[in-house]
């Protein structure tokens, strides 16, 4: 941390000057706490309805506090009667603000780590969001199924984010999203999200920013039968999309992010000399254990 850093409890989030710390701790008062509340109520009161009411309520909320402005476009796409897999572009947190604009009651595939967050932890165990492993993969795949089939029951949509980080734009779908929308029968709904690590960079930054905006652009969305023959063509739409958006992407800068060893990723083709870069890298860790 910086001498021209000031940080809020629990380490996580700082801010640059003592005027947005203060803006900060006295917005965290309120959206960790009464709206918080209200959340957990709803959370734990077996009724969907008025949960996803209150998340509805609790986005908005928070997206004021923090001066953030979402420019959405084709909300009109939306079915608000018919359950989806909405596959949406992941670059941060605030991507959770933006995707409560959509006329949707949704759960969320959520990486198991976040469950042990404060705050964040609880609220996930009680909306029963689905839990997913980032190192089993079957076990994930198993839980995507089982969750999709029971949030479509209720009416509901499943979201999954298809990079499954929020390392940039380079990073490669994953093919399993595709996959499970096929099994359940299930639309895909592709959502282009740009603007979320401008607002909360986490990991790579723990500076919080006021007054920004996110872009949000509904797709068409796409028959089951045909979500794994189109997959790479969705991709490839999505991210030229959002390269082509304001405000752009988040971009993935290994030297100065991280090279994220004991994670699993890909990187996109369609970027090649960052593609050959990670390879590189992962090579030389290779010979470097072989020539230990």
């Amino acid at each position: 941390m910086t001498s021209n850093t000031f940080a809020l409890p629990g380490d996580k989030i700082t801010a640059t000057s003592r005027r947005d710390w203060f803006r900060s701790m006295v917005s965290g008062v309120y959206v960790f706490g009464p709206a918080h509340r209200q959340l957990m109520r709803a959370a734990r009161s077996n009724d969907r309805q008025r949960l996803h009411q209150a998340e509805k309520h609790w986005a908005r909320t928070t997206s004021t506090v923090l001066g953030l402005t979402i420019n959405s476009s084709g909300l009109h796409r939306v079915d608000p009667a018919r359950s989806y897999v909405v596959l949406p572009l992941h670059e941060g947190f605030a991507d959770l603000l933006a995707l409560q604009h959509l006329p949707l009651d949704m759960v969320y595939a959520t990486a198991e780590e976040l469950f042990d967050w404060h705050h964040l932890g609880p609220y996930l165990h009680a909306s029963a969001q689905p839990r997913v492993s980032r190192t089993n993969g079957p076990q994930a795949y198993r839980t995507l199924l089982r969750e999709g089939n029971a949030a479509a029951a209720r009416g509901e949509s499943l979201v999954v984010f298809p990079q499954g980080t929020v390392l940039g734009i380079e990073t490669k779908f994953t093919a399993g999203a595709f996959r499970a929308a096929q099994h359940l029968n299930l639309p895909v709904l592709p959502v282009i999200l740009t603007g979320a690590s401008t607002v909360w960079d986490y990991p790579f930054s723990t500076q919080l920013h006021f007054g920004r905006s996110i872009h949000m652009e509904v797709l068409d969305p796409v028959p089951a039968h045909r979500a794994v023959e189109v997959a790479e063509d969705i991709e490839s739409e999505m991210k030229g999309r959002a390269l082509a958006a304001t405000p752009g992407p988040r971009r993935y800068a290994p030297e100065s992010d991280g090279w994220w060893d004991d994670y699993r990723f890909e990187i996109d083709p369609r970027f090649p000399d960052l593609k050959e870069r990670v390879e590189r890298h992962r090579e030389s860790l290779k010979s470097e254990t072989v020539n230990r």
